[in-house]
């Protein structure tokens, strides 16, 4: 039986925690449901789980038995994370890797996800098990990087777009998050954690710079009251157009079917 369609599949990650990847995950989900495209989040990072959160759903996880339902936000973002197996969201998944990446899997295969414009995959920080799950197993169309101009976190977004340079999955291009901050008294535009690096890593490696997010703290507050999709500003909309203009310039082939 065919579960659904998709037309792109792509996974948004950083290498490193802390820099904002499930933010701009979900900030683009919002944008691209905006535009009336369909959209789902497989919320990958299966021990951090931080995608229910910023769009206010509880949960459960539903099987009826033909596969599990995902959770629907306002707008209609299709979402699936391992917070909705658990009793709150302070209890840990204390998981072994194995589990983990068959837990993955299932997100995946096992999922009535419908007909999809864009199902993005919110990864977890690292270059272990998730990630060689995802490259392996999944036939996704690219990935977006996520990092903030410290060069710590450069060096670190590096290494995952190495690994997936090295596993043949096509970068589709890079996200500056925290990239300044506007003075609230006269507007000017402060580098608040130093100078930008993206142009220069984009350069590097020879893909777009999708976007350059600033500090923003009306996203911190709706994402902790569970309203993020509300979050609409010119950023966020020219981060959209330039995420599909990225995934259109390197997908040829047909959805994925399920």
């Amino acid at each position: 039986m065919e579960k659904g369609r998709i037309r792109h599949v792509v996974a948004v990650g950083s290498g490193k925690g802390g820099v904002g990847k499930s933010t701009v995950t979900a900030l683009l989900a919002a944008e691209l449901a905006r535009r009336g495209l369909a959209v789902g989040i497989l919320d990958a990072d299966i021990t951090g789980p931080s995608i229910p959160k910023m769009f206010g759903l509880p949960g459960p996880l539903l099987d009826r038995g033909e596969g599990i339902e995902p959770v629907r936000s306002r707008t209609n973002v299709e979402i699936v994370s391992s917070q909705f197996m658990v009793e709150d969201e302070q209890t840990p998944v204390i998981w072994r890797g194995p589990l983990v990446t068959r837990l993955i899997q299932q997100f995946f295969g096992g999922v009535n996800w419908g007909t999809l414009d864009y199902l993005l995959l919110d990864m977890p920080p690292g270059t272990s098990d998730v990630p060689l799950t995802v490259f392996q197993t999944i036939p996704i169309d690219g990935m977006v990087f996520v990092l903030t101009p410290q060069e710590l976190a450069a060096l670190i977004v590096k290494k995952a777009m190495n690994m997936a340079r090295e596993l043949h999955v096509p970068l589709l291009g890079v996200v500056e998050n925290l990239g300044w901050i506007a003075c609230p008294h006269c507007g000017e535009r402060i580098d608040l954690f130093g100078p930008s690096r993206v142009e220069r890593i984009a350069e590097e490696y020879g893909i777009p710079v999708l976007g350059r997010l600033p500090v923003q703290p009306a996203a911190t507050l709706l994402a902790d009251a569970g309203r993020i999709e509300e979050h609409a500003v010119p950023e966020v909309a020219a981060l959209g157009e330039a995420f599909r203009r990225a995934v259109d310039d390197v997908t040829q082939g047909p959805s994925t079917v399920l």
